[in-house]
């Protein structure tokens, strides 16, 4: 962030705006709704200014900016036409510590006006940090329009009524239980927007007598890294947990849109390095659950496949506690999307198999004359390190060495990196890829080069290795 987002409390404070035009009026709008004592200095005002001053609501100093106005106060505003004069209340003003704003001149700024959606005491300002001021405002109005007026009076009652649910819910979960129980309600904002405040609060001291839910955990596919990929459901649930458990796979862009407040934990585990293990893991949902919390497990891809979701839900089953899932779009889908490549074409492929490169110990082997048949799309998740394995099983159960292949890593990111080949080549492809890497075999791969659409700067097209292009 450039800046930090922040709301301060100006009322009864002393602040300067140097200006005295279209431009200033506007800020000292702003600043009298905040309630500041505002100084206005310009030789010449506007008339809508000299009425604010007429009627006591600001002093006006006709006159010049002099160094000496900046004194005793705590936030300056210059709004002139004149850069050098701007420039100059600008550093004076940082020298010393004092908060300016310059109109027009995000460089200048210690902070920014943000556009503002007004429903006060809800308050939602937006800002660009001076980038792109139309968009703030392009956003601010649409806003506006998903805001009803009467969020006011939620807002405004919810207040009032604080100090009676914390006297009857000590428990700081079960309290936020309460609010989200009770705002998701549409009966309260129906009241509301009626006007009815005493049936508001009757309904609110109603529910206090409730029972309140007891913890769930909600089983969540983050997919496979680009955040916008995520469902409604799943950021919902994300914004209202408590805590989450969430592996390795999943992106910091993701985890950034959980509610700020819940607490991370990463359970995260890797090839031959778990850093929390399953049974622990398992043991965690059941023990926060039973503590009354909201419980977000998140997982990259999709949590039934090759997530270990149902093991999970097994052990909740067990200890008796409520869960649900939310489906995230799987690396296979997502990454064969973003790399170009159809997963089936009637053309290329009629079928499509999703096997897993890390499997038990003591579990089964695969069925590689299976997967070696042609005109199908095998997808090996987590296959980078088994790459000389697979290449091998597929020759010798009959799949042709000039099949093409793909390798998608950090696939739907802006770090994705597509690398293409043929079969023979797949043991040499991925050497110089780290992380998650799916390895897609059959002949739709082939589709790649012509459908590729998702173009981040450092792969814009699915390629071959340099290194082995530059050995043919």
């Amino acid at each position: 962030m450039d800046y930090f987002p922040i709301f301060t409390k100006i009322k009864d404070r002393h602040c300067l705006v140097v200006g005295g035009g279209d431009i200033a009026v506007r800020k000292v709008h702003l600043l009298l709704k905040a309630g500041a004592a505002i100084t206005v200095c310009a030789p010449e005002v506007c008339e809508s200014l000299q009425q604010k001053a007429d009627n006591n609501q600001l002093t006006i100093i006709h006159d010049v900016f002099k160094d000496e106005f900046i004194e005793d106060k705590w936030l300056v505003i210059a709004a002139t036409n004149q850069r050098e004069i701007n420039e100059h209340i600008a550093k004076l003003a940082e020298q010393k510590q004092l908060l300016v704003n310059v109109v027009d001149e995000p460089s200048l700024c210690t902070f920014i006006m943000p556009s503002i959606v007004d429903r006060s005491p809800i308050v939602v300002a937006i800002s660009s940090g001076g980038k792109a001021p139309v968009l703030a405002r392009l956003i601010r109005e649409r806003l506006e329009t998903l805001l009803p007026m009467h969020i006011a009076r939620l807002a405004k009652i919810s207040g009032e009524f604080r100090h009676r649910v914390k006297q009857v819910i000590t428990k700081e979960s079960l309290r936020r239980r309460y609010w989200e129980k009770l705002f998701g309600n549409g009966t309260l904002a129906s009241l509301l927007q009626k006007g009815q405040m005493q049936k508001a609060q009757d309904f609110m001291e109603a529910n206090l007598t409730e029972e309140i839910a007891q913890g769930e955990v909600a089983l969540i596919g983050a997919g496979p890294g680009d955040p916008s990929l995520l469902t409604l459901r799943a950021l919902q649930l994300m914004q209202q947990a408590d805590i989450v458990l969430y592996d390795r796979l999943v992106s910091k862009e993701i985890l950034d849109l959980v509610r700020r407040d819940a607490d991370l934990m990463s359970v995260g585990k890797a090839a031959g390095n778990h850093e929390v293990e399953q049974s622990r893991t398992n043991q965690m949902l059941v023990e926060f659950a039973q503590q009354g919390k909201k419980v977000v497990r998140l997982k990259g891809g999709d949590s039934f496949i090759f997530g270990r979701g149902g093991e999970e839900l097994e052990e909740l089953v067990e200890a008796g506690v409520a869960f649900q899932v939310v489906p995230g779009i799987t690396a296979a889908s997502g990454c064969s999307a973003y790399a170009g490549i159809p997963l089936t074409h009637r053309d290329y492929a009629q079928s499509v198999t999703f096997v897993t490169g890390h499997r038990k110990a003591d579990g089964q082997p695969l069925n590689w004359k299976a997967l070696a048949i042609p005109n199908q799309t095998l997808v090996v998740y987590m296959g980078l390190l088994r790459a000389t394995d697979i290449q091998s099983n597929l020759l010798i159960n009959g799949r042709d060495a000039n099949t093409p292949v793909a390798l998608i890593n950090k696939g739907t990111r802006h770090d994705q990196q597509v690398i293409t080949g043929c079969l023979s080549e797949l043991s040499q492809l991925g050497g110089g890829l780290e992380g998650a890497t799916l390895i897609i075999v059959g002949e739709v791969v082939e589709l790649a080069s012509k459908l590729a659409w998702f173009e981040p700067d450092n792969n814009p097209k699915p390629s071959r290795d340099p290194f082995l292009v530059n050995l043919s």
